[in-house]
């Protein structure tokens, strides 16, 4: 679970992002702040995984609260003027989102926390460097591809197709499981005999299968139901 502040001097906005924080089952929401002081006194009394923060603010703006930041946690800046994205990266803010926004880019950027959350935890209780990049022959040459942009793997009979966030798929000749040997588990999961998933980039969920980035559905086969489930639990919300 990734503990999380929203910080922004607007009512409707922190309420906004603060609802759609709530939605997503590996964020928690841990304090709205209305301006980035509180945010300081907040932060003084417990740590924080990601912050969300608005940069106009009154008094202290959010980019400048940032840089005081001594042990810096994941940011995501929030801002309806799109000049500060440049300034916001510099920072090595994780994303930029811009005002106003939807559910749908939220869930981008929650997921891209979730990417870097869980490479950094994995790196820590292994004590190794995960691989970031995986080489795979195609056409007579070997392509590059970066682990954290693999949507879901369909096996083709002796092939193997990788769908990716550049949205062109890449067919080579593997096997579905010795690929799944190469990804970090904490990430990816089979769902199906066919189907291998980045579990980041799941939108929806039923008993018989997910949707990717609302559009795609993936079936889950009967003996990797009760794996899947599990993990579910362990990242859902229950009253």
């Amino acid at each position: 679970m990734i503990n999380c502040i929203a910080i922004d001097d607007e009512p409707l906005a922190l309420s906004q992002i603060s609802g759609y924080i709530k939605r997503v089952p590996f964020l928690n929401l841990v304090a709205e702040c209305h301006d980035a002081y509180s945010a300081i006194e907040v932060l003084s009394k417990q740590s924080a995984d990601l912050l969300f923060v608005d940069i106009n603010m009154p008094d202290l703006n959010g980019m400048d609260f940032v840089k005081s930041l001594s042990g810096k946690p994941m940011i995501i800046f929030t801002t309806a003027y799109s000049e500060y994205a440049v300034e916001g990266f510099k920072v090595n803010a994780l994303d930029y989102l811009l005002k106003p926004f939807g559910f749908e880019e939220f869930l981008k950027s929650a997921n891209k926390a979730l990417i870097q959350y869980e490479l950094t935890n994995s790196k820590e209780r292994s004590g190794e460097i995960l691989d970031e990049y995986l080489f795979v022959k195609a056409d007579y040459k070997y392509l590059r591809i970066k682990i954290s942009e693999i949507v879901y793997i369909e096996s083709r009979n002796e092939y193997i197709r990788i769908y990716t966030l550049s949205g062109t798929p890449v067919l080579t000749l593997l096997s579905l499981k010795s690929v799944e040997e190469k990804l970090p588990s904490t990430l990816f999961m089979r769902i199906h005999r066919s189907y291998i998933v980045n579990l980041t980039m799941i939108a929806e969920y039923s008993k018989i299968g997910v949707t990717i980035n609302s559009s795609t559905f993936l079936p889950i086969g009967e003996q990797y139901r009760e794996r899947f489930s599990n993990y579910i639990t362990r990242h859902s919300l229950t009253r």
